[in-house]
C-alpha cells in the first residue's frame, strides 16, 4: 500500500474508532391507535386498545405500545424512591423554598417542586432522573411521559419556562439515547418548542378541547396526539372535531380501575 492510501486507511479507522456510538432507534406509537390512561389504578386493558400509559412504578402490558409515566419536575408519590420525603431526606437543596425556607407544594396534588433554576441543579436532577429513565427501559416501556412542565407556574419565580426547556431537553436526549420515545405532556404553551427545541416525540393532552388548547399540540405533532377528556360534553366535541385524526378517550378524573362505580372510560368510535 502506497503511503498517503495508508495514511488516509489510518486515518478513517481512528474516526471510525473514535466516533460517538449510534443513537438506538426510537419506536413510535401509531397514530389514531385507541389508547388507555392507567397512572391512576392499573386493569386489562380492552383487546383493540393499542397504547397504554402506567406509571413507572407498575408494569407494562404485553403486546401493546406501553409508556412510562415519570413525573418529571416535582416529587413523586409515597413510598417511591423521589417521593416529598425522599427528597427532603437525600436532596433538600433540589427543593424550591418558599420564603420560609419550607419546600413549596403543589396545592392540588401535594407535591413538591424541584428546582431547576441553574444548570448545575439541572444536572443533579437528571443524574437522579436517569436510573428511573432507564427503569423504564429495563421494564420493556416503550416510551416516557414528562409531567408537570407548567411546574415553572408554581415554583414562585424560582425559575422559567426557559430552564424547564433546558431540563427536559437534556432528559429528551438521555431518553432517546437509551432508545425510549418521550411523550410532551400538555405544556401547550411550549408550541412547536417542544418538538423542534426539545425534541419531544409526541403529545399526550388532557382537557385541550375543554380548555381550547388543542392548536398547538396539533401544529407540533400532527397526529401524534393522544387526548383525555374528563367531560362529556368535550370529549363529544372532541371526537366530532377530531375522532377521525388522533385517539381522543373520556376518563374518570381519578382514573380509577375497570370495575369501581366511578369508573369512566370511552374511546372515539373511529379510533
Amino acid at each position: 500500500m502506497k503511503p498517503v492510501a495508508a495514511l488516509a486507511a489510518l486515518l478513517l479507522l481512528v474516526a471510525s474508532c473514535s466516533s460517538e456510538p449510534e443513537t438506538p432507534p426510537v419506536e413510535l406509537p401509531p397514530s389514531g391507535a385507541k389508547f388507555d390512561y392507567q397512572i391512576g389504578a392499573v386493569y386489562q386493558p380492552e383487546a383493540r386498545v393499542k397504547v397504554v400509559v402506567r406509571d413507572r412504578g407498575q408494569f407494562p402490558v404485553g403486546d401493546r405500545y406501553n409508556v412510562c409515566y415519570l413525573n418529571a419536575l416535582q416529587t413523586q408519590p409515597d413510598p417511591m424512591d423521589g417521593s416529598l420525603s425522599w427528597w427532603k431526606q437525600h436532596h433538600l437543596d433540589l427543593l424550591v423554598k418558599n420564603p420560609d425556607g419550607e419546600p413549596a407544594i403543589d396545592p392540588e396534588w401535594d407535591e413538591g417542586i424541584l428546582d431547576i433554576s441553574t444548570a448545575d441543579k439541572r444536572g443533579r436532577i437528571l443524574d437522579i432522573q436517569k436510573k428511573w429513565i432507564e427503569g423504564c427501559k429495563l421494564s420493556r416501556f416503550q416510551a416516557i411521559e414528562a409531567d408537570n412542565l407548567d411546574s415553572h407556574t408554581r415554583a414562585g419565580g424560582a425559575f422559567d419556562l426557559n430552564a424547564t426547556k433546558e431540563f427536559m431537553k437534556a432528559f429528551v436526549r438521555h431518553a432517546h439515547e437509551k432508545g425510549l420515545a418521550v411523550a410532551q405532556k400538555n405544556g401547550h404553551e411550549l408550541g412547536d418548542s417542544g418538538k423542534k427545541y426539545i425534541g419531544f416525540d409526541f403529545a399526550i393532552a388532557e382537557n385541550c378541547q375543554a380548555n381550547g388548547e388543542c392548536g398547538p399540540y396539533a401544529e407540533a405533532f400532527s397526529e401524534k396526539v393522544f387526548e383525555i377528556e374528563y367531560s362529556d360534553e368535550a370529549f363529544q366535541k372532541s371526537c366530532s372535531d377530531r375522532g377521525g385524526k388522533r385517539s381522543v378517550i373520556l376518563r374518570d378524573r381519578n382514573l380509577v380501575s375497570y370495575g369501581h362505580p366511578d369508573y369512566v372510560y370511552e374511546a372515539c368510535p373511529s379510533a
